[in-house]
């Protein structure tokens, strides 16, 4: 299956004093090697939503739009 979704990283560290990204791919390896750093995704989709995450069992939840059965959709935790 192709990957058409588009995710940029760009660690903190590598932001120049203009506060612009220095380019860099997520497969690098200053992006393995910093596990705890914020980091900044650029990601290009159709809609967004922010929600917290629910304890749902020994694991968490949470619930999205109907209409959103069937799509592909990627989860970034922010805090």
């Amino acid at each position: 299956m192709a990957n058409r979704g588009r995710v940029k990283v760009v660690m903190e560290s590598d932001m120049n004093e203009n506060r612009t990204p220095i380019e860099e791919t997520a497969e690098s390896e200053s992006s393995a090697e910093t596990v705890h750093k914020m980091v900044r995704f650029e990601v290009y989709g159709e809609e967004m939503l922010e929600k917290r995450v629910r304890l749902s069992g020994n694991s968490g939840r949470i619930y999205l739009p109907p209409d959103w059965v069937g799509h592909r959709v990627k989860v970034i935790r922010i805090d």
